[in-house]
């Protein structure tokens, strides 16, 4: 199973301090979304970067690409319009609690 992230890019700066009402509800969907994928063991981690510009992260296993894609597109705020998706192959090399390094090419 292969690694993934994709961000959640925001249309401004200061997303979450200035959400309208549809985009709360398009996170509120986004939050459950995410506690599906953890709870299907597909989800690594997700949270957003701090400060001005409020990116969403969100490390995840998928089988290939086109799975993953899908992953991503289904997310609310991307399903919705209200952010952009941008999904990258990710390896996770180093994880805390883990001797050594998971991956012996990084």
């Amino acid at each position: 199973m292969a690694e993934w992230l994709y961000f959640l890019l925001p249309p401004r700066d200061d997303f979450v301090e200035t959400m309208s009402e549809e985009e709360q509800a398009a996170f509120a969907d986004h939050f459950n979304y995410m506690e599906e994928l953890l709870t299907a063991g597909t989800l690594v981690l997700a949270g957003p970067t701090l400060g001005p510009a409020n990116t969403g992260v969100c490390v995840f296993e998928a089988e290939d690409g086109d799975i993953a894609r899908a992953i991503m597109d289904a997310d609310p705020p991307i399903a919705r319009g209200l952010v952009r998706g941008q999904l990258r192959p990710f390896k996770v090399v180093h994880l805390r609690g883990h001797d050594g390094p998971l991956a012996s090419d990084p």
